[in-house]
């Protein structure tokens, strides 16, 4: 089975059960560093421009951003969340890819339980996949990727937080293939800008971008479903080398949430 649908099957299809204990114990510490991120980026000059600037082409105000009083329509709080956790940058990492992978997924998901009831379970289980979703992607392309200068928290964050966001919205294989063709088209985010605050607008972009493109999968706004492997593809296009066999194998079984790495306060 090709990368896309392999992985789009196995998001649709996981069960909160099919989660190994140890990896829901990791998946809680990485949320509680990401809102602890949050909360302290929240009174950053970055995130005050952004809320000032964007309140005017706010939807209904239905989710709050974390750490402010502030409420937006969700896919803008998802952008403001993800710009919040993201600024200090002490967000966890992954070693293998350099990817943040919490930021992306969690401020989407923050997003959406805030406008949406989610029950814990079930918000830990999207986490997960989602994180999972960046992180395979990113290892599949890594390093030559980064090195062409791709912000690969938000180019792979992107198809996180559609993972996760579409998880909750029951989404079937068929849509999840569609969301991440619809997270590919968005994949976006260069290194140039790192030491400004558009870095953290660029995982910001990836949580708010994923959300829409689950949305639109739900609405079967269709996309191409060879997103990661076309010769036009993700992958093909954003690397000069890249492994898809790093997204399908063992899917279910490794996790790498099992090595995240959590910067010191």
């Amino acid at each position: 089975m090709a990368a896309t649908a392999a992985l789009a099957t196995y998001v649709a299809e996981s069960e909160p059960e099919d989660i190994p204990a140890d990896v829901q114990r990791e998946a809680k510490r990485a949320l509680l560093n990401y809102v602890g991120c949050a909360l302290g980026g929240s009174i950053e000059p970055a995130l005050d421009v952004a809320i000032e600037t964007l309140a005017p082409y706010s939807g209904k105000p239905a989710a709050v951003v974390l750490g402010r009083r502030e409420r937006f329509d969700a896919l803008h709080a998802a952008l403001l969340n993800g710009i919040g956790s993201h600024v200090h940058e002490y967000d966890d990492t992954l070693p293998k890819n350099y990817i943040h992978p919490s930021v992306p997924v969690a401020s989407a998901l923050f997003a959406y339980a805030s406008a949406n009831p989610v029950s814990g379970r079930d918000f830990v289980h999207a986490f997960v996949l989602g994180f999972e979703t960046e992180s395979r992607i990113g290892n599949s392309v890594y390093p030559a990727h980064y090195e062409a200068g791709w912000h690969i928290t938000s180019t792979a964050g992107v198809f996180g937080a559609a993972a996760a966001i579409g998880k909750l919205l029951e989404l079937d294989t068929r849509q999840m293939v569609w969301a991440f063709g619809l997270a590919a088209t968005q994949a976006a985010g260069i290194r140039e800008m790192f030491g400004s605050m558009a870095k953290s607008f660029q995982p910001g972009r990836a949580a708010q971008n994923g959300y829409t493109a689950a949305l639109l999968a739900r609405a079967d706004f269709t996309a191409g479903e060879r997103a990661l492997e076309g010769p036009r593809g993700f992958a093909p296009v954003t690397a000069r080398e890249f492994d898809l066999a790093k997204i399908t194998t063992r899917l279910g079984v490794d996790f790498d949430l099992r090595a995240n790495a959590y910067k010191p306060y």
